[in-house]
């Protein structure tokens, strides 16, 4: 096991609530009034005041610029400590400003020109690193990782790489993902989108939610409350769209990530599912989770409650998982209820899904994971802790 890093601060905005102290308590009480049909932005996200490096005023740099709002004292602190070329960014997306892309083409095509400000990059899919380190002025390096729906997991193991190869001593962690024409038309192709808000692992499940949010993290070695423990990469390469069916990946995802913490899987209070509640996706899990961690041990989906992040849902899940070890923020201790569920499908290898007021164990030491199986196989696993660093 190497020494862990640490998460002194972050910031989360989701259809759930938009900062630490609105999620935290829509979160425990498993508050689904956020998931509603989409009708213009989903989240309220103010213009830019400033557009700096040229990238445009896209809905994702806006999101990621009230995220960075939220932890700009902790941030500016650790760039005076570090220095702006020692900090890197590194975050994932999977829209970036594809929605203003939209916008600009459907003006182009009526007019022939394009509409005045519009430029390609603010689209691009490495924008969303480029703006961060623009705004805070950072020259360290910045990018951004696209495994769809594992893009802001896997930045973790990035940016500690980065970290522990000395090309960095703090990096900015994360993702935020965006609504656009392009996302809403693609899942829905393929069938995936439930006509009601998700149920994750019931009976009566129909696809997925799509949702709008983003998390970000100053990630450093010096030690602070919540550690990251350990990440876990698989790519299991079964198929474009459809996860192998036996949880192979996602299993051996789990595994590595409790290998790379030194932890057993009894020591291993919660886990976040990934949860999308499509038929394949749950199945797989279920059978996976069980696997590793046996019937008995406390899990939830999420996404019944902000749906499914895409790009930005490894970073939001982190995020809950780092409100819910924290001692200021939960200082109850409870645990993620499985929101929305109903009757649990019985045909899924049996899971514990937590039910509202259930706690954290009293114990000086707490670990948690959270998943994401992304298309193509892209696999990633986290385990947070408290206790590990003061």
């Amino acid at each position: 096991m190497n020494a862990p890093v640490f998460l002194p601060a972050m910031a989360v905005a989701t259809c759930l609530g938009i900062g630490k102290a609105a999620t935290m308590g829509a979160l425990l009480a498993g508050d689904r009034s956020g998931l509603r049909r989409h009708q213009g932005d989903a989240l309220p996200l103010g213009r830019l005041p400033t557009e700096p490096g040229g990238h445009g005023d896209s809905r994702n740099n806006r999101l990621l610029a009230m995220l960075l709002e939220e932890i700009a004292e902790p941030l500016a602190r650790a760039i005076e400590r570090y220095g702006r070329d020692r900090v890197a960014v590194v975050v994932g997306t999977s829209t970036s400003g594809i929605a203003e892309g939209e916008v600009a083409l459907a003006q182009r095509l009526k007019t022939g020109h394009w509409p005045a400000g519009f430029t390609y990059a603010q689209q691009e899919t490495g924008s969303a690193a480029s703006f961060i380190a623009d705004a805070l002025g950072l020259g360290g390096p910045a990018y951004v990782v696209g495994t769809a729906c594992s893009s802001s997991a896997k930045v973790f193991a990035s940016a500690r790489r980065l970290i522990r190869q000395g090309l960095a001593d703090a990096a900015i962690v994360g993702g935020a993902d965006t609504l656009c024409r392009l996302t809403v038309a693609g899942f829905s192709a393929l069938e995936a989108v439930a006509p009601e808000p998700c149920l994750p692992f019931s009976a009566h499940r129909r696809g997925i939610t799509l949702g709008e949010g983003g998390a970000l993290f100053l990630l450093t070695p010096e030690p602070a409350e919540i550690a990251l423990l350990g990440v876990g990469e698989s790519s299991d390469a079964h198929h474009l769209s459809a996860p192998d069916p036996e949880g192979h990946g996602a299993r051996d995802a789990m595994q590595a990530a409790l290998a790379d913490a030194g932890l057993d899987p009894r020591q291993i209070g919660y886990v976040n599912l990934h949860g999308t509640a499509t038929q394949l996706n749950d199945a797989m899990e279920a059978r996976a989770v069980n696997a590793v961690f046996g019937p008995l041990l406390p899990c939830s989906s999420t996404k019944a409650l902000t749906g499914h992040t895409l790009g930005a849902a490894g970073a939001v899940e982190a995020a809950l998982l780092w409100l819910t070890l924290s001692a200021e923020w939960n200082p109850s201790r409870l645990l993620p209820p499985q929101a929305g569920t109903g009757q649990m499908d019985d045909s899924l290898p049996p899971l514990h899904l937590v039910a509202a007021g259930e706690a954290w164990p009293m114990a000086e030491k707490l670990a948690a994971l959270s998943s994401s199986f992304a298309f193509g196989g892209s696999n990633c696993a986290l385990v947070l802790g408290r206790g590990w660093g003061i």
